[in-house]
């Protein structure tokens, strides 16, 4: 067995601490979403750029260059991902100049601050200001990588998420996708007509936080290392010893608290799952967004609308909201119930895919010139009328409901539904291996073990030793990455036929 030479050793040594202070600048990050003033915004801007500026000058070191002409991983399959990963990072890393990563990080900042005060206010123009400049700067990013990696703008952003991932690989899922779903929509819809009309599960937010716990605990997150707060919009973030995720409370919808902590919770799965032995390397990463989505949206959907989590989720309710009529049919029509909507992170499964595919195209716009920040707000309200068949919302349910184009993530809405299809693939696979009732009946108790193994087995300990999401699917469930189990899942869960 040949071993890594110096230049290797070399290279870990600088990658890891890169790796390291990018994870303090995440940390940061959490900060400034879950408990900074705002007046502490500016002075957050810079401590973001600084981090950024100071991992970047690493990576891009012409020292890097030189160490990975001359690096041999040796014959160990870990270390020649890890060499691998080290290249694609460093040749983005070359591809940015050193002024525009600070000021991404600057405007990235002010743009996130700027976007909680216009939502909450829903005025888009008072986030304008702060977006269209971090626009700018996105386009400019993307024009650098795309030249230095020989792909279109677009592309080059896209691949920072999702390597590999091209949006002409993208286009015909997505408009199979439109397809399928003009037809199962309506006849969904027409299948649920009859349902009751059940009304809305309200409580206090303290008391739909206490059941967030308590579902965390049910399903294995580890409070030893991790953590759940509050904030505008949920996310995951953290390390495999420091995991946190967030929330978002409705008083007056308990259930989509819920939801959102299972949706977090997979994402946290994951991040605690990576494995240890590559810890702080670039092998040891998540293999890109569409695994990762993949995982919170078993979590959430294919598992967290099942009868049995219905059953326990309802248990939950009945606990802090005792005046409601909570019952497990009830809590199970509201989770499977199909209708258009406003608010992505609430969509159901079937409409969901609708929400990113008019994210996916207007992204795509904003990065090629072709719509211009100002339009924006005009270009929601036009697809959420044509594609979701809804009048134009106002701007808090509109064009500002989501964080992600205010924090600088053009490229990461596609995986969300590319996301779904893995889902659905890496379910139907968990669920041969281990036992569609086993798991109906584990999940009644809340309990998400097995599910967990079997995916830290086949995923999150697989780390980035595959060289995309789409060959680490594969090796899972023996297919590549298709909307085939997604399209079958949609008519057995809703229409009840294969």
């Amino acid at each position: 067995m040949t071993e890594p030479n110096a230049a290797y050793k070399a290279l870990e040594a600088a990658f890891g601490r890169a790796i390291r202070i990018e994870e303090a600048a995440g940390w940061l990050h959490w900060d400034q979403s879950v408990t900074m003033p705002p007046g502490g915004a500016e002075a957050r801007g810079e401590q973001a750029a600084a981090l950024a500026e100071t991992a970047h000058a690493i990576v891009a070191a012409p020292a890097q260059g030189e160490r990975l002409a001359a690096a041999d991983a040796g014959d160990d399959p870990w270390a020649q991902a890890n060499l691998r990963e080290m290249r694609r990072r460093h040749a983005a890393a070359t591809a940015i100049p050193a002024d525009l990563v600070g000021a991404l990080a600057r405007a990235q900042s002010k743009a996130e601050t700027a976007w909680r005060g216009a939502r909450e206010a829903s005025d888009f123009q008072a986030a304008l200001p702060s977006f269209a400049p971090l626009v700018a700067l996105s386009r400019e990013e993307a024009s650098a990588l795309g030249g230095a990696l020989a792909l279109g703008p677009y592309d080059a952003l896209l691949d920072q998420y999702d390597p590999g991932r091209r949006a002409a690989d993208i286009q015909p899922v997505f408009d199979r996708l439109k397809v399928f779903l003009a037809d199962a929509i309506p006849a969904i819809v027409d299948r649920q007509a009859d349902w009751p009309a059940d009304a809305p599960i309200r409580a206090p937010a303290s008391a739909q936080r206490e059941a967030g716990v308590a579902l965390l605990r049910a399903i294995g997150f580890d409070f030893h290392h991790g953590r759940l707060d509050d904030s505008l919009h949920p996310f995951s973030t953290g390390t495999p010893e420091d995991s946190r995720i967030t929330a978002r409370w409705d008083e007056n919808d308990a259930l989509s608290g819920m939801m959102a902590v299972l949706h977090e919770a997979g994402h946290a799965a994951y991040t605690r799952g990576q494995p240890l032995a590559w810890r702080g390397q670039p092998a040891g990463d998540a293999a890109g967004m569409t695994a990762h989505e993949s995982q919170s949206l078993t979590y959430e959907m294919q598992a967290g609308r099942t009868h049995g989590m219905s059953a326990f989720l309802a248990s939950l309710l009945r606990e802090i909201a005792p005046r409601s009529r909570v019952t497990v049919d009830s809590v199970e029509r509201s989770l499977l119930r199909v209708a258009p909507g406003y608010i992505r992170v609430e969509a159901d499964e079937a409409t969901y895919p609708l929400h990113v595919i008019m994210r996916f195209e207007m992204e795509q716009g904003l990065i090629a010139g072709d719509l211009a920040p100002a339009d924006l707000q005009e270009a929601w309200n036009a697809h959420v009328e044509d594609d979701l068949g809804l009048p134009a919302p106002d701007d808090r349910d509109g064009c500002l409901q989501d964080i992600h184009w205010f924090d600088g993530a053009f490229g990461y809405f596609p995986t969300y539904t590319l996301g779904a299809l893995a889902a659905a693939q890496l379910y139907r696979t968990a669920a041969a291996d281990l036992g569609r009732d086993a798991l109906e009946a584990a999940f009644q108790q809340g309990d998400y073990s097995s599910l967990t193994g079997w995916m830290r087995d086949r995923i999150h300990a697989k780390g980035c030793l595959y060289p995309s999401s789409d060959a680490l699917l594969a090796a899972a469930t023996g297919s590549a990455l298709s909307a085939d189990a997604f399209e079958a899942h949609i008519r057995e869960r809703y229409l009840g036929r294969g």
